[in-house]
C-alpha cells in the first residue's frame, strides 16, 4: 500500500514542533523534525508574539526536509493556541506584532463591553465561556484605546490563519480557531455582526470561514523556491490545537467524554450542534468548533499548572516527577483539597504559599511536605473532574460511559487511576501526542486518503496503545467528594 507523508506544525505558547507523519497500511507513524522555544515578548508595557520569527523557523523546518530528502510531504498544516490575531494593511503587510493573550490591555474590558451588549446576549450569540483575553475583548480594547494599527487595518487573521496566509497569500478563517474568538455565531456559522456594531468595529475585517480539511492553497512560488520543498498545499487543519487533539481521540460511538490533559485540562463532549441555554451559561461551558462541523462542548480547568509552579518553588531540590509521585502515594489520602480554578492559583508569586493560604482560609490544615502537596493537587484535580463530569452529564444529549484522556497527562498513570476512582467510570489513556496526530490525519482527509472523522479515529486506534483504568475504592471517593464540595466554589 502506498504511503503518504505530511508535515504538522504544532505551536504552543512556550514551544513548537515540526512533526512528520506517514500514513500507511491504516496506521500513522510520527517523527519529530525540529523543536523550538516560543514565548511572549515584552515590549514596553505590552506583550507580543514574534510571529515573523515563528514563520522563519517554520520555513527553516521545510528547508531541512528538502535538504535531507528524508521526507516528501504532500502537504503541511498548522495549529496553535486560540484567540490571538494579527492585522494586515491594505497592501497585505503585517501591522505590528500580534498582542499576546496575557497582555494587560484587556483588563476590565469584559465589564466595559457588557455595558454595550449584556453578558447574557453575548453568550446567547456565541456560546463561548467568558475570559477577558477572548478575541472580542482584545479587539474592543484596541478600538477603545484608539489603536492606530486598527485604524489602518483591512484584515484580521487569527494566528494559524495568519501563518497560512504568509505561506500561501490566501486569507481564510478556519472554523475551529474562529470559534474561540467569541465573535462567531455557531448556530449560523457566521460572524456575529451585532457584536462588532456595538463598538464600531468593521465586520469587513473578518474572513470567509472554512471548515477544517479545506486546502487553503499551495505555497507561494517564492517560498517553494526558498525552501526547496516545492508547491505543496497548505491545509486548514483543526487550527485550534485542542480541535486537532480531539480529532485524535481513539473513540467509537457517542457515549464518551474527553479530557485533554496538560498545563490546562479541557473536559468535554463532542456534539453535532452547540448547547446554548441558561443552564450552560450558568455553568460557563464553551462551544468551540470541531472536525466535520462538530462542536467541542467543554470546560477549561486548571490542570498541571499547580504542580508545575510548585516545582519552581522546590527548584533548589530538583525533585523529579517520579519522586514526587512516590512520596505522594505514601501519604494519607483526602487530607487537603483545593479548587484548582480558584483565582488564588492564577499566577501567584509562590504556588506553595497560595495552596497553604487557601487551605487555611477554608478551615483545613495545610500540606507540610512535597508528597502532601502533590497528593492534594492530584486528588483535587480528580475531584474537579468529577464535578465537571456531573455538569456535563446533566446537559449531554447522550449518555457518558467512559472518559478518554489524551495529551501529556495521559502518561501520568497515578492521576489517571485517581480520575477513574473519582468519576466511578473507566478512563482510557492515550494518545499522548494527540494534537500532532490529529493535525496530520486531517491533512490526510483533506487530500482524499481518508474519508471521515470516523476513519481518522480508526487510524488512531490502529496506531497507538491505550491503557484502561477501572474505578477502585469508589465508596471512599464518594465520601470524600462531599468534603470537596464543602469548599463552596
Amino acid at each position: 500500500m502506498k504511503s503518504h507523508t505530511f508535515i504538522a506544525f504544532d505551536l504552543g505558547a512556550t514551544s513548537g514542533r515540526a512533526i512528520a507523519g506517514t500514513l500507511a497500511d491504516g496506521k500513522i507513524t510520527m517523527e519529530e523534525i525540529s523543536r523550538f522555544n516560543n514565548g511572549i515578548i515584552p515590549v514596553g508595557e505590552h506583550f507580543h508574539w514574534n510571529i515573523l520569527g515563528i514563520y522563519n523557523i517554520l520555513k527553516n523546518s521545510l528547508k531541512t526536509c528538502a535538504q535531507e530528502g528524508k521526507y516528501q510531504p504532500e502537504s503541511i498544516g498548522i495549529d496553535t493556541w486560540g484567540v490571538d490575531f494579527g492585522l494586515l494593511a491594505k497592501d497585505g503587510s503585517l501591522l505590528g506584532e500580534p498582542y499576546a493573550y496575557r497582555d494587560p490591555h484587556t483588563n476590565g474590558m469584559m465589564e466595559e463591553y457588557f455595558k454595550l451588549v449584556p453578558r447574557e446576549k453575548v453568550y446567547d450569540l456565541t456560546g463561548i465561556q467568558f475570559m477577558q483575553f477572548n478575541s472580542l475583548f482584545q479587539l474592543f480594547a484596541m478600538k477603545r484605546g484608539g489603536s492606530s494599527l486598527l485604524e489602518c487595518a483591512q484584515d484580521l487573521l487569527f494566528l494559524p490563519d495568519l501563518l497560512n496566509y504568509l505561506f500561501t497569500g490566501v486569507k481564510k478563517a478556519e472554523f475551529t480557531i474562529a470559534s474561540t474568538s467569541q465573535m462567531l455565531n455557531p448556530k449560523t456559522m457566521t460572524w456575529a455582526k451585532e457584536l462588532f456594531d456595538a463598538f464600531g468595529a468593521p465586520i469587513s475585517l473578518m474572513q470567509e470561514i472554512v471548515l477544517p480539511g479545506t486546502v487553503v492553497g499551495p505555497l507561494t512560488d517564492a517560498i517553494a523556491k526558498e525552501t526547496g520543498i516545492g508547491k505543496i498545499p497548505v491545509v486548514a487543519v483543526g487550527a485550534h490545537d485542542t480541535a486537532s487533539a480531539i480529532a485524535a481521540v481513539p473513540a467509537e460511538g457517542n457515549n464518551w467524554a474527553y479530557l485533554s490533559s496538560g498545563t490546562w485540562s479541557l473536559m468535554g463532549i463532542e456534539t453535532r450542534k452547540p448547547l446554548i441555554d441558561k443552564e450552560t451559561a450558568a455553568m460557563n461551558f464553551t462551544n468551540e468548533g470541531g472536525i466535520e462541523g462538530t462542536f467541542r462542548f467543554l470546560k477549561n480547568i486548571t490542570g498541571m499548572w499547580l504542580l508545575e509552579q510548585c516545582r519552581k518553588d522546590w527548584e533548589q531540590e530538583k525533585y523529579t516527577y517520579d519522586q514526587l509521585d512516590e512520596w505522594a502515594m505514601a501519604e494519607k489520602p483526602f487530607q487537603f483539597f483545593v479548587d484548582p480554578d480558584a483565582p488564588d492559583f492564577m499566577n501567584p508569586e509562590s504556588m506553595v504559599k497560595a495552596i497553604c493560604d487557601y487551605c487555611s482560609r477554608t478551615g483545613q490544615k495545610s500540606p507540610e511536605n512535597a508528597g502532601q502537596f502533590v497528593r492534594c493537587i492530584y486528588e483535587s484535580l480528580a475531584m474537579k473532574y468529577r464535578y465537571t463530569m456531573e455538569s456535563l452529564k446533566r446537559v449531554s444529549p447522550h449518555p457518558v460511559e467512559k472518559l478518554h484522556v489524551i495529551g501529556g497527562g495521559s502518561k501520568n498513570t497515578w492521576l489517571c487511576q485517581l480520575t477513574a476512582n473519582a468519576l466511578g467510570m473507566p478512563v482510557v489513556a492515550g494518545p499522548a501526542e494527540g494534537t500532532a496526530m490529529g493535525n496530520l490525519l486531517v491533512q490526510a482527509m483533506a487530500l482524499g486518503h481518508l474519508e471521515s472523522l470516523a476513519d481518522i479515529r480508526k487510524v488512531v486506534r490502529n496506531s497507538v496503545e491505550t491503557k484502561t483504568y477501572l474505578p477502585q475504592d469508589t465508596a471512599e471517593w464518594d465520601k470524600a467528594y462531599g468534603q470537596f464540595q464543602g469548599l463552596n466554589f
